[in-house]
């Protein structure tokens, strides 16, 4: 698959449980710990496994389809990635989060698909709307895996000193980093 076969598009309300056909499934041995924009490798396994297909919780596809929901009620952008219609990434943007600010609040790429442009397309697509809406700045509270870090580092993303205090209570794990736009 190339990359130009790739169609970035806004995802309306009622193609948000499209997000049941992403596998991400990941095997993580390795997670960082952030201190301040210094950054610890700790190994260990921490793989993820697929959706949950019946549930409700936090990693279930009904669970990640109200998170998009939600997103799209408060007005973030949510962009869908799909080859030959079907979805293989899925991304939010929320704009002004803070003056000049966005965040990169979301992005998810099947397994089979990563590692080949589909997340630098989606994020790309993600900034170009914050920068288009007058931000600055991009934020994400990424997941602390080494891949998921060095994806974002790749993109331009640095460790924050002073994460935003209401995004370090949501995801008090996760890396938090911000880039230029």
């Amino acid at each position: 698959m190339s990359t130009d076969a790739i169609v970035i598009r806004k995802l309306p309300l009622d193609e948000l449980g499209l997000i049941r056909d992403l596998d991400r499934t990941e095997q993580i041995d390795a997670l960082y710990v952030q201190c301040g924009t210094r950054l610890e490798l700790r190994e260990g396994d921490w793989s993820a496994p697929p959706w949950d297909t019946t549930g409700e919780g936090e990693h279930s596809v009904a669970g990640q389809q109200a998170t998009l929901e939600q997103f799209v009620r408060d007005g973030a952008i949510v962009l869908g990635a799909f080859d030959d219609g079907q979805l293989v990434g899925v991304g939010v943007v929320v704009v002004h989060i803070r003056p000049e600010t966005a965040q990169l609040a979301y992005l998810y790429v099947t397994r089979r698909e990563r590692a080949r442009g589909v997340g630098r397309r989606l994020s790309d697509a993600l900034e170009n709307i914050a920068r288009e809406a007058g931000d600055t700045s991009v934020v994400v509270s990424a997941t602390p895996s080494l891949n998921t870090v060095r994806f974002y580092q790749r993109l331009g993303y640095e460790a924050m000193a002073e994460p935003l205090p209401e995004l370090l209570e949501l995801e008090p794990q996760d890396v938090h980093m911000q880039k230029r736009l």
